[in-house]
């Protein structure tokens, strides 16, 4: 929550951060909400409720959250289907709300149970690739409004397929007012940076424009006129859509899917914000802050939505950090709710399309796209497979694939790496730190007696290479598997062990553990490695114990074989 001490550390940046970012969301919720059947008004509700309350309660200082693009394509199928049972809006709304707050409960419990700290095991070359096709997409769907245009459906792609219609369509007043603002945001700073450029260009040039050139406002792009204003009705007849069966299996299945939508699409917004702002989110507070705004935007038939990457970068860039400008972006849409959408009206699409081309090309990671020939060549796969899917396929589907191949990509390596530390020698050959206490018999049995030395999880990636290993032991007495260096073991090394143990026994061989300890011990007796097939007296603390045992055994082996 936000600490009052702290509320007036920034104000001037906060106010600054929070009236850009709340006049760029202001156009993106209300074409949301156009995409859904509940209207352009369902994306302002969604924007009020979301940004002032996931500020408040949430764990990220400079996001501002509201109707994204992944969760609303995902809340106009709910809405759709939700539909076409009940037979109109009305009709649905029960189930529509009722899977809304229930998605907005499943996020803020995802926080309560601390399941948000998770976020950062995604590596750097993702976040890196998600960044910089962000602001690829951020440039590239502003590409027609700059020339004056309204943008082509379908993203960054769809831009890209209509490209060659530019000349046809080209407005020459748009291309000044664009050009102008861009040239006031890199520009004005070399005057002073008591005040964000961005914010100068938007207001010098949406007032110049206005008494000076006739050019398409923001909100004329709208088809359904006017915005509509006033307070917006709460919906608390919801909790009958729980009571059917049938309705509650969609509901939970509709609403598992945005609560993990949003908690990933939020706080992938969060490492954003914090590699620019060089601070630490709080991954479970922002779970929580942004389930909270989910309900509280279901409650008044608002769409849900996540931390806005777009807007929390427009934000930051623009003064914004501290959450009062979260709550102040809120606060400025509901004011444009309230009435005062007309004055709104007077900015043109140009200038915000000259602003967001800046944001853009401030948020791509040049550092790592100049040093991609110098970082390891998997990093710079990760990295250009997450940029491209981000730009040209989906946000989330780009880090999901990124994360997949992060992953293969670590477990290959990690296998190679523990494959090549670990050896197979005769005990004789092997050269412990503290010597033997009796070398001459050791030298005896060297031929008979082998040493497999692991170092690193024993885990799926390396279990074939463990295999292989063992299977080209040659025939000797005694295998001593050193485990000392081995701090996990998962499910695949369990039974891998089990599998090569059972072939070396087959093949006559005794099996000794030294250094067996913690989770991997665990693990052994509860399958029954031990004492099934390794008894206790073979497992030893460490290799210097096991030697009398050797000589012990040895001695039986020759006895027997006389």
């Amino acid at each position: 929550m936000i600490k009052i001490s702290s509320v007036f550390g920034n104000i001037k940046g906060d106010m600054f951060g929070g009236i850009t970012a709340g006049i760029v969301a202001l156009p993106l919720a209300l074409a949301f909400g156009e995409q859904t059947e509940l209207g352009a008004i369902a994306g302002l509700y969604g924007a009020i409720a979301l940004g002032i309350l996931a500020a408040i309660f949430g764990g990220t200082k400079t996001q501002i959250s509201g109707p994204t693009a992944p969760m609303t394509v995902v809340s106009a199928v709910i809405i759709a289907e939700a539909v076409k049972t009940a037979g109109s809006v009305e009709a649905a709304m029960p189930i529509i709300v009722a899977t809304f707050v229930l998605a907005g409960l499943m996020q803020a419990m995802l926080g309560i149970m601390k399941l948000g700290q998770y976020i950062k095991y995604i590596p750097y070359p993702v976040v890196s690739g998600f960044m910089s096709g962000i602001g690829f997409i951020i440039v590239i769907t502003q590409i027609f409004p700059f020339f004056g245009f309204n943008s082509p459906s379908g993203g960054a792609y769809g831009t890209i397929k209509e490209i060659h219609r530019i000349p046809e369509i080209i407005n020459i007043y748009s291309v000044l007012l664009a050009g102008l603002t861009i040239g006031i945001i890199y520009l004005f700073p070399k005057i002073t940076k008591k005040v964000p450029s961005s914010l100068v260009a938007l207001l010098v040039i949406s007032i110049g424009a206005y008494f000076l050139i006739p050019v398409e406002a923001i909100l004329r792009i709208n088809s359904n006129g006017p915005i509509p204003t006033g307070l917006p009705a709460v919906h608390l007849d919801f909790f009958s859509a729980y009571l059917k069966w049938e309705n509650l299996v969609v509901i939970a299945e509709y609403a598992s899917t945005l609560a993990a939508l949003g908690a990933i699409d939020s706080l992938l917004t969060s490492v954003v914000a914090d590699n620019m702002t060089k601070t630490k989110h709080n991954s479970n507070r922002e779970l929580i802050g942004q389930g909270i705004g989910n309900m509280a935007a279901g409650f008044i038939g608002g769409l849900p939505g996540a931390g806005a990457t777009m807007r929390t970068v427009i934000n930051i860039k623009t003064g914004g950090k501290t959450p009062i400008s979260g709550v102040i972006a809120g606060l400025l849409l509901f004011a444009i709710l309230m009435g005062l959408g007309s004055l709104v009206g007077h900015v043109p699409n140009a200038v915000l399309a000259g602003i967001l081309i800046t944001v853009g090309i401030g948020i791509i990671d040049y550092k790592s796209l100049r040093l991609i020939r110098n970082i390891p060549r998997t990093d710079a796969v990760i990295m250009i497979s997450v940029l491209t899917l981000t730009v040209l396929v989906d946000l989330l589907a780009a880090v999901a694939a990124g994360m997949v191949l992060a992953s293969l990509l670590f477990m290959i390596k990690a296998s190679k790496i523990v494959e090549a530390n670990s050896k197979t020698e005769p005990i004789g050959d092997f050269k412990p730190e503290t010597p033997w206490k009796d070398e001459a018999n050791i030298s005896k049995i060297s031929e008979c007696v082998y040493i497999k030395h692991i170092e690193g999880p024993l885990f799926f990636g390396f279990t074939a290479g463990f295999q292989d290993l063992v299977k080209n032991l040659p025939k000797i007495k005694i295998i001593i598997i050193r485990m000392d260096r081995v701090p996990y073991v998962d499910h695949s090394g369990l039974y891998a062990m089990e599998d090569a143990i059972l072939d070396l026994k087959q093949r006559g061989m005794e099996i000794v553990f030294t250094g067996l300890t913690g989770q991997p011990k665990i693990m052994f007796q509860k399958i029954g490695i031990i004492p099934n097939l390794v008894p206790k007296e073979q497992c030893f603390e460490n290799i210097h114990s096991c030697e009398s045992w050797l000589t012990e055994k040895m001695k039986e082996n020759k006895t027997k074989n006389q």
